[in-house]
C-alpha cells in the first residue's frame, strides 16, 4: 500500500477503520463488500484477549478460543478486500482537500473521507480533530483519568465531525464480543447510508441491505427491470421529480446493485464450498482432522485393511 493512500483509490473511497477487534473488523466487512477500500490498523491489543474462551459468540456450538477467533476475522476482513495493517494509529487530523489524515506510530500516513473508531485504547489519538467534547474524566481503580467520551457519537455512531464515526467504545454494546460485532456492522451501514444520502439517494432508498439473494427472486414481473423502476418510483415518494437525470442514474444503479445480488444454485453452493475451504484453511487442516475420530476417518476414506479392517491412515492424524 501506498504510503499516502490505499493502492487505486482516493480519499473520496477511503474507509480507515482504527481497531481490529470484533467491532471494527465487522465495520470493515461490511465498508469494503460495499466497494469502499478499506484500511484497519490492528495494533494487536485488543480487549478480548482479556478473555480466557470465547463461549457465547453464535456460530460456535462449543466456544472458540481467542487465538483461533481472531483468526478467523482477519482472515474474513481480508477474504472481502480489507486492508489489514498491524500498526497503531497515533493521530487523526482533518485535512481540508483529504478529509481526514491518519498516521501510525510507524509513520505511515493515509488519507480518507472516513474514520471508524473502533479501539478500546484512550482516544489520545484523536485529540488533532480539536474537539474536547470527546473526552471526560473517568474514575479506575481510585484514580481519575482522562478517554474518549462513550456518548461522544449518537445511538448509531455519528459524531459532531462529519465522517468520523464510532464503533467503539460504546459502553454496554462493547461488553460482549458478539454485540460489539454487531454494532460495528450498524455502524458501517450508517455510514453507507450517509455516503448514498450525500449522492443524492432519496430517504425511502438511502439504506443499504448486503443480502445475497436466490436467482428465482428476480424472475416473474421482479425480472422486469421496469418494475424495478416502478417500485423505487414508490419508494422514493412523490417529492421526487422521477425525471430528473441525477435521480435516474441513482435509479439505475440501486437495481444493477439490486441484480448483482442474485446468486444461482450451482453459485450458492460454490460459494459454500469456498467458505468451508477457508474455514479449515484457516483453522488448519491437522487441527480438522485432530478433532474427528480415526473411525469416522477410516469410514470416510473407506480404504480396507489386508485382515478386512480399515487401514491406518498414516497422516498428520494422530
Amino acid at each position: 500500500m501506498s504510503t499516502e493512500s490505499p493502492a487505486n483509490s482516493s480519499p473520496d473511497d477511503t474507509v480507515v477503520v482504527v481497531g481490529g477487534g470484533p467491532a471494527g473488523c465487522s465495520a470493515g466487512v461490511f465498508t469494503a463488500r460495499y466497494g469502499f477500500d478499506t484500511v484497519v490498523f490492528d495494533r494487536g491489543n485488543a480487549a478480548l484477549q482479556r478473555c480466557a474462551y470465547l463461549e457465547n459468540y453464535l456460530g460456535f456450538p462449543a466456544g472458540i478460543d481467542i487465538d483461533t477467533f481472531h483468526e478467523l476475522m482477519h482472515a474474513h476482513a481480508e477474504e472481502v478486500g480489507c486492508e489489514l495493517v498491524p500498526e497503531m494509529v497515533v493521530s487523526v487530523s482533518r485535512d481540508d482537500e483529504s478529509g481526514f489524515v491518519v498516521e501510525t506510530q510507524e509513520g505511515r500516513r493515509v488519507e480518507a473521507e472516513y474514520v471508524v473508531v473502533a479501539a478500546w485504547y484512550d482516544g489520545s489519538y484523536l485529540r488533532d480533530l480539536g474537539d474536547e467534547a470527546m473526552f471526560e474524566m473517568h474514575e479506575h481503580h481510585g484514580e481519575l483519568e482522562e478517554r474518549f467520551d462513550p456518548d461522544y457519537p449518537d445511538d448509531d455512531g455519528r459524531t459532531p465531525i462529519e465522517g468520523l464515526y464510532v464503533a467503539s467504545p460504546a459502553d454496554a454494546r462493547s461488553a460482549q464480543a458478539i454485540v460489539a460485532a454487531g454494532n460495528g456492522a450498524h455502524v458501517a451501514r450508517c455510514l453507507i447510508e450517509d455516503y448514498r444520502r450525500n449522492r443524492g439517494y432519496p430517504e425511502g432508498v438511502a439504506a443499504h441491505y448486503d443480502w445475497l439473494r436466490p436467482d428465482a427472486e428476480f424472475s416473474g414481473e421482479w425480472e422486469d427491470r421496469d418494475r424495478w423502476r416502478e417500485w423505487f418510483a414508490n419508494e422514493v415518494g412523490d417529492d421526487y421529480d422521477a425525471d430528473d437525470e441525477g435521480l435516474a442514474d441513482l435509479r439505475e444503479e440501486y437495481i444493477d446493485r439490486a441484480f448483482d445480488t442474485a446468486r444461482t444454485e450451482a453459485e450458492v453452493a460454490d460459494l459454500s464450498e469456498r467458505g468451508l475451504e477457508r474455514l479449515v484453511e484457516v483453522i488448519g487442516p491437522k487441527r480438522v482432522l485432530d478433532a474427528i475420530d480415526d473411525g469416522t476417518i477410516h469410514e470416510h476414506v473407506g480404504e480396507p485393511t489386508e485382515s478386512g479392517d480399515e487401514r491406518p491412515i498414516e497422516s498428520n492424524h494422530e
